[in-house]
């Protein structure tokens, strides 16, 4: 192997996109069972490697040569071998940092929370010391010498100030998991996630409805990669490097999510999106009839609303669990639901499909629009809604190919 990524378990990881994007080198996804770690690292047949769980400490005694930050934290997630010598560094310490620069958060004088005790956690104090935060709390599942319980986090210390979660509670494939309610925190002024996948964790999502900064970890793994990458190849990279790989890897990674009323266009848009773009296409109401064997009409005929829309959060939830990167479709009241509106907003980019009320037809597959007074009713009960839940709204009026270029121009510009 010349460069790549050693863990117990690979499936969720973006380094690869993030190394592509930073070098013309091979850079390999190696899964390790613990018990063939040693003969591994004993036989150091590769140039530079980045170390993730649960390996970032069992590495330390297979280096010759380790920095400071490896030495103040005691890890290490980026080793590099120069003739035959290891070297360690932890870049997760720069990560850290990077990213709560980009979310603007100033620790100093701050109480700090930090949600896990594992290596990550390590790293994330270092940092809130260097960044000289005020008092900085350790938070396990169980009381401990030098970390507090949840529940005495939330009940003796809610003037925390900022939360760091370094715990993969929330992080795929378990995406509904939240470590601490920010809620409970009035004082709270940022939150920083280091799950990166999904791009924005149920932690991030409740923080942000507040009004509070609030980050997931990509940020941070696209600038502790940049530095990995530095080290593999002893160079130092433009300064703007983080921002445009962070860009494109989440181009590559956030779903493009269609909302709309029912006739609005959503899945002859989406289609044709998804094929300009080269990206897969989802439509939720077409796996809901599959899902259920039934035409919706017969589902809404023989089980109820209550039925289809219980089906219809179960298909969403898998379908965003499983894919990033996609096109999806939704149903036109997909968003009545707020835990549908989370789980698309997860991994993607929400876009209202605006197309004007007399442009709308009603059919008889749409058994809440199948006629005009239906359609128009819909319209009246729904049209805040859409615009609440959107990130963005599209103009829906003209052709399909004008729709689909809207968005395709915005989603790309952004980012």
């Amino acid at each position: 192997m010349q460069y790549g990524c050693i863990a117990e378990h690979l499936g969720h990881s973006f380094s690869k996109k993030i190394h592509a994007l930073l070098g013309k080198y091979s850079y390999e996804l190696l899964e390790l069972a613990p018990d063939e770690l040693d003969a591994f690292m004993k036989k150091r047949d590769f140039r530079g490697i980045n170390v993730t769980i649960p390996y970032k400490k069992s590495v330390l005694p297979y280096l010759d040569e380790a920095d400071e930050s490896v030495r103040r934290i005691g890890a290490a997630n980026t080793l590099v071998n120069r003739d035959g010598k290891l070297y360690g560094y932890n870049t997760d310490f720069y990560g850290m940092c990077a990213l709560l620069s980009h979310l603007g958060l100033d620790l100093k004088g701050k109480k700090v929370a930090i949600l896990g005790t594992g290596g990550t956690s390590r790293t994330a104090f270092a940092v809130a010391e260097h960044l000289q935060a005020g008092r900085i709390l350790l938070v396990s599942r169980t009381q401990k010498e030098d970390a507090c319980s949840y529940e005495t986090l939330v009940h003796e210390h809610a003037d925390v100030q900022i939360l760091i979660n370094t715990t993969p509670v929330g992080m795929y494939p378990h995406l509904e998991g939240i470590p601490v309610d920010p809620d409970c925190f009035p004082r709270l002024e940022g939150v920083v996630d280091a799950v990166y996948n999904p791009l924005r964790s149920r932690l991030v999502l409740q923080a942000k409805k507040r009004g509070i900064p609030a980050e997931g970890g990509l940020w941070m793994l696209v600038a502790q990669g940049v530095r990995a990458s530095e080290h593999f190849l002893n160079t130092t990279y433009p300064q703007d490097t983080v921002g445009r790989v962070y860009s494109e890897v989440l181009r590559q990674t956030q779903n493009i999510v269609l909302i709309g009323m029912p006739g609005s266009g959503k899945s002859t848009v989406g289609a044709r999106l998804a094929g300009t773009l080269g990206r897969e296409f989802f439509d939720s109401d077409e796996l809901i009839v599959a899902r259920a064997g039934k035409s919706i009409p017969q589902i809404f005929a023989e089980d109820g609303e209550a039925a289809f829309r219980d089906l219809e959060s179960k298909v969403i939830r898998e379908l965003l669990a499983a894919k990033s990167g996609a096109v999806i479709a939704t149903g036109g009241g997909a968003v009545l639901r707020e835990e549908n509106v989370d789980a698309l907003r997860q991994n993607g980019r929400i876009y209202f499909l605006d197309r004007p009320l007399k442009d709308l037809t009603a059919t008889s597959d749409r058994p809440l629009a199948s006629d005009r007074a239906a359609i128009e009713a819909r319209y009246a009960e729904r049209y805040a809604r859409y615009c609440q839940c959107a990130d963005v709204r599209v103009d829906g009026s003209g052709s399909i190919e004008a729709v689909a270029d809207r968005i395709e121009k915005e989603f790309v510009s952004t980012l």
